[in-house]
């Protein structure tokens, strides 16, 4: 079952004519994820990797039933597609583009609340992959592998390297979901946690993070209230010098309670166990009891 996408999650790709949202339409259809549709205004009755391309979102879920989106393009055309997209009642918006101005994500952010119906991953996030099913975004693929672990993470470099360690121990992946770099995202570290709890595909959930606002200390009360399951937290940033952004734009330390070392104790006190390298994760995934794919 997964999380997120399932059996009848059919995307339409909004900027599927521009150079990166071609390109990784061709990876998405290879991989094997169900995509119905293009968005590009004024491109309608184009075609992109034998994919129908539309004006809009209205026309492009009339013709072909499409009922989720993965957004590129630039920050201002891609705040006007989430807006649409939301508008259009999608169930599943995930925006690829990162470096969105905080002032957008958090008018953003108001929209999304008035309008539940509506699940927004990102901006600034690398996609969701439920492996050997669905790629919905830029992720890899052949990093990941099945299994019953969920990973999730701000980080898409770290999580690349930290599933493809863990695929090689033997220890595949339910779901992979990046929420996001930037400092407002749609969906939180907790919500993730509470659909994978919820998930009888997932056994175990690998928590990847970073220094910089207060998406993990979240989670640890989300964890400490509700998580039954086993769960791996490994941060990022511990060297990462204060008021200084270390990449990502949400990754900056400006109070005492964003440090990996703050977010740690607050993991730790939650029941979470706590990984000082991807390495570790491997270690703990294997302490944990965990049974191996293998």
């Amino acid at each position: 079952m997964a999380i997120l996408i399932n059996h009848d999650t059919e995307f339409l790709v909004q900027g599927i004519t521009e150079q990166a949202g071609s390109f990784h339409t061709a990876q998405m259809l290879a991989y094997g994820t169900s995509i119905v549709a293009g968005v590009t205004p004024e491109m309608g009755g184009a075609w992109e990797h034998g994919i129908p391309v539309f004006d809009n979102i209205r026309t492009a879920t009339e013709a072909t039933g499409a009922n989720s989106s993965i957004i590129f393009g630039d920050g201002p055309s891609a705040v006007d597609a989430i807006y649409e997209a939301v508008d259009e009642g999608l169930r599943l918006v995930i925006c690829v583009t990162d470096g969105i101005p905080t002032q957008d994500s958090l008018k953003l952010k108001s929209y999304l609340d008035r309008h539940p119906r509506t699940r927004l991953i990102g901006p600034g996030s690398p996609g969701v992959l439920v492996p050997g099913r669905a790629n919905a975004g830029i992720v890899p693929g052949f990093v990941a592998s099945e299994g019953k672990v969920g990973v999730v993470s701000r980080s898409a470099s770290v999580a690349y390297e930290g599933m493809a360690l863990m695929s090689a121990a033997g220890f595949g992946q339910s779901t992979f979901v990046g929420v996001g770099s930037d400092a407002i995202v749609g969906t939180s570290y907790a919500e993730v946690l509470a659909l994978f709890e919820e998930d009888p595909e997932t056994s175990c959930i690998i928590l990847m993070g970073e220094v910089g606002g207060a998406a993990e200390i979240e989670a640890a009360a989300q964890i400490s209230i509700r998580i039954t399951k086993p769960v791996i937290a490994f941060l990022v940033g511990r060297s990462a010098i204060p008021f200084v952004r270390m990449g990502h734009a949400g990754a900056i330390i400006t109070t005492p309670d964003t440090t990996v070392e703050a977010k740690e104790a607050a993991l730790k006190s939650a029941g979470a166990l706590i990984a000082h390298s991807l390495e570790d994760v491997v270690s703990l995934l294997h302490a944990t009891g965990h049974a191996s794919d293998q």
